[in-house]
């Protein structure tokens, strides 16, 4: 089973694979993705690493707080969406 974590605060240059990368050396990584702009296509700075359920305390514990590109990084547990209605 996976879990997804949250990660706020990227630089707005880092590409999907840089991500995965920072988090591998901390967790088994399946996939992550930088949530960009519909209309412009950039990154709005924020994205989700998912995981490994075992690697979720160890990944957040060592991912939080340290710099990327330049930037304190925020990861935590990502929640469910919430729904609009």
């Amino acid at each position: 089973m996976a879990k997804t974590l949250y990660v706020g605060n990227l630089p707005w240059s880092m590409s999907e694979e840089e991500l995965a990368d920072a988090f591998a050396q901390h967790a088994q990584v399946i996939s992550a993705r930088i949530i960009t702009d519909r209309e412009t296509g950039r990154s709005r700075g924020f994205g989700f690493v998912e995981v490994e359920d075992h690697d979720v305390e160890q990944a957040v514990e060592a991912m939080n707080g340290t710099q990327l590109g330049g930037r304190d990084i925020i990861v935590n547990e990502a929640r469910p969406r919430q729904s609009k209605y």
